[in-house]
């Protein structure tokens, strides 16, 4: 049985672009899941056509919280410029967390954060935008697993298929 498990919780998340970015970072770095809560992600998707035929391994859901249902052993991790907050270089990851995101045009709810087991924040100067957000926590919880899949074989299979680049092996002196 697996003694992870990664879930993107986006909060009513506006734009079909950001969650296709989310989407693909959260196949990327192994996410179990994404899960999105309000109306706005639903009524933009229907005028989109060129990622309706995508299809996702990770299952990306909807509904009207992303707390309940959640399993007892799930650490609820908020990431959010909030006051207070843990820098994420300081921050160790849970073995099992929902990472909660805000919406592009606002922020997580107070409700939400006092529920929180952790608050986190990536500290930039200003604010990266949803996807950018999401990609760098996967990134960081990756650089600090201690079973990250690495070496040749990952990168043949991670690359597009007309990409045949290898690193020149340079000699060292003596």
């Amino acid at each position: 049985m697996k003694d992870t498990r990664i879930t993107i919780g986006l909060l009513n998340p506006k734009s079909p672009e950001n969650v296709g970015a989310v989407m693909r970072a959260a196949g990327c770095y192994q996410a179990d899941e994404v899960k999105y809560t309000g109306q706005r992600y639903d009524r933009a998707m229907k005028f989109i056509t060129d990622t309706k035929s995508v299809s996702h391994t990770i299952p990306l859901s909807g509904g009207d919280s992303l707390l309940d249902d959640l399993p007892a052993d799930t650490e609820i991790v908020c990431v959010e410029l909030a006051l207070g907050a843990t820098p994420l270089p300081q921050f160790q990851h849970p073995k099992k967390a929902i990472y909660i995101f805000g919406p592009e045009d606002g922020s997580i709810s107070q409700d939400i954060t006092d529920r929180a087991d952790h608050v986190v924040y990536v500290p930039t100067v200003g604010c990266m935008n949803l996807a950018a957000s999401v990609n760098v926590l996967l990134y960081d919880r990756l650089a600090k697993s201690e079973n990250m899949a690495q070496g040749d074989e990952l990168i043949r299979s991670s690359r597009d298929n007309r990409n045949k680049l290898r690193v020149k092996k340079v000699e060292q002196p003596a």
